[in-house]
């Protein structure tokens, strides 16, 4: 056992193996004990928090990273065998190794933050579910790509730094000058960057709103950080850039507090008086008849030298769009039932001309 091999005793070797055997049998189990007291931890400070799931999302990550610390840890206790240590351009095999097993460790500690940002964006996006308000929903998806974009930039400089010591300093120095230039060229996509964070805290529509912006009409299915998707009324799918939703005059129609109708009866010159009252009463009679009106106006508006004009109007909470154009179609059909009825002809119709009689 006190033999000495490769600069090291067996018994070392034997410890080392040992060590590294062990914690692969047992690193499943120990993580799973370590996440449940971490949980525990958790959970006296937040109710809301899931078990199950903090342990399915920490667990294989955690477990990869006590095998990874442990293993390093344990080689640790023994002294690099000369003989082998050869140099592969210009670096030794034990510094190369030492670099592997360092960025390694530093790979799998950065794994398991990005698992716990999931976790705790999954406890925030039910709590979401909760309310009503769809936004918060999207930003919980926004902000938990941005901390895990974050996370995977601060870990790859820990890489740079730590494994391969690279001064990080100027590389910083470099990536400004970089960045500025960057940001010169791409000013479009961070203008509609900085209009999905306006979009986001001053909420001028949500997820599922129906909005009209410039010429498209649709609801709000995605709202991304470079821009928003709308399903239109014939069901195209329209990506729409931010900075317009922001810049352009945007009606969210999911807000309105009612839907309005008007309807322009232009009859003719020659229809008497007592005929245009007994169209206008019968119209009123009509529309007071029909639900879902909040209110309705009919009146006898102008008369100019090519008609008189019937003007008719009613409008009706913000129901559905169905509904609302199946009591339009049927103001309209009565409207041109009751000219009918009472042999009012519209402006402009051309009588027909008389049928001359035979010889």
């Amino acid at each position: 056992m006190k033999e000495v091999f490769l600069n090291n005793p067996v018994e070392e070797y034997i410890i080392t193996a040992g060590i590294i055997f062990l914690i692969l049998l047992s690193n499943r189990v120990l993580s799973r004990h370590i996440a449940q007291f971490t949980f525990q931890a958790f959970q006296r400070n937040w109710k809301a928090f899931d078990q199950q799931t903090f342990v399915a999302l920490v667990v294989k990550p955690l477990s990869r990273f006590l095998v990874v610390f442990t293993s390093i840890v344990a080689l640790y206790r023994l002294e690099f065998p000369k003989s082998i240590n050869v140099t592969i351009y210009k670096y030794t095999l034990a510094q190369i190794i030492q670099t592997i097993g360092t960025a390694a460790m530093i790979i799998t500690f950065i794994w398991m933050l990005i698992r716990l940002i999931d976790f705790f964006a999954s406890v925030l996006e039910r709590r979401a579910m909760v309310s009503a308000d769809q936004s918060d929903n999207q930003l919980i998806l926004f902000f938990k790509d941005f901390f895990k974009v974050l996370v995977g930039i601060i870990g790859f400089l820990m890489v740079l730094h730590f494994a391969f010591s690279y001064n990080i300093g100027t590389l910083l120095t470099g990536l400004s000058i970089v960045g500025a230039a960057v940001a010169l060229a791409l000013r479009e996509s961070l203008e509609n960057l900085i209009a999905s964070f306006v979009i986001f805290f001053d909420k001028p529509f949500t997820t599922g709103d129906l909005v009209k912006v410039q010429n498209i009409t649709g609801n709000v299915e995605r709202i991304g950080l470079r821009s928003t998707r709308i399903r239109t009324e014939q069901k195209t799918y329209v990506t729409v850039p931010n900075k317009q939703m922001v810049d352009s005059i945007l009606d969210n129609l999911s807000l309105r507090s009612q839907r309005k109708n008007d309807l322009h009866l232009h009859i003719s010159l020659q229809t008497p008086s007592e005929k245009v009252e007994q169209a206008i009463a019968e119209m009123k009679t009509y529309l007071s008849k029909v639900t879902d009106l909040l209110g309705y106006n009919v009146l006898l508006s102008d008369i100019n030298a090519q008609a008189i004009v019937i003007h008719i109007d009613f409008s009706t909470l913000p129901i559905d769009i169905n509904r609302f154009n199946t009591i339009k179609q049927a103001v309209n059909l009565f409207a041109i039932q009751t000219l009918e009825k009472l042999d009012i002809k519209i402006a402009g119709a051309v009588a027909p001309a008389p049928i001359a009689p035979g010889p």
